[in-house]
């Protein structure tokens, strides 16, 4: 699957058709599709569209509303999102609330201290990078999403860890603290995921 940049998009909207031998095809934005589901009509059973978007590196400071106008039509098919390596301060819960259906979200290398509330309530989501951010905190709304397998806060100023709950997580098979001020004790509680620490 390839990527193209939000600023490349006029002309695409970044929807891979994909058969089931894995063959896929990138969609003009003008392209009249029929249906609205993830299922392409006149296709076999097999066939999906999945969208996507790389933000990465475009010097944004928020996630643009125009972006949200611009796919509103695929976002229930979104499944992956980078913004990684803007300057981004904050995510608003519409963000989480729009891309309900994400599975990865790649974050790394900008400025938040936050995540919004709205994150917890993400039901596919499957992997999320921190990495390189602003997070004194860690994002405790993350141990209530049951399908996250990995998550990564490397190289923040997170000082404590929530390892009850993230013990509880009953799908998580991967967390990464590297790069943080831990205390002694931060990881001290029995898990069953593998910690980098």
């Amino acid at each position: 699957m390839e990527t193209v940049r939000l600023h490349r998009m006029s002309e695409y909207h970044t929807c891979t058709q994909q058969d089931g031998g894995g063959r896929g095809e990138r969609c003009p934005e003008n392209k009249r599709h029929h249906g609205r589901g993830e299922r392409l009509a006149g296709q076999g059973p097999s066939t999906t569209r999945n969208c996507y978007r790389d933000l990465s590196d475009c010097g944004l400071v928020s996630f643009p509303d125009g972006v949200f106008k611009m796919i509103r039509s695929c976002t229930d098919n979104i499944h992956k999102i980078s913004l990684a390596n803007n300057q981004i301060k904050a995510l608003s819960n519409k963000f989480f609330l729009t891309f309900t259906q994400l599975r990865e979200v790649d974050l790394q290398g900008n400025v938040l201290s936050t995540l919004p509330e709205a994150v917890g309530n993400m039901e596919h989501l499957v992997s999320i990078n921190l990495s390189k951010n602003k997070l004194m905190v860690f994002p405790e709304r993350l141990t209530d999403v049951s399908s996250l397998q990995h998550i990564s806060v490397e190289g923040n100023q997170i000082t404590e860890l929530p390892m009850e709950k993230l013990s509880l997580m009953p799908s998580l098979r991967s967390l990464d603290v590297r790069c943080n001020p831990l205390t002694a004790d931060a990881a001290s509680f029995s898990h069953h995921f593998t910690l980098l620490t």
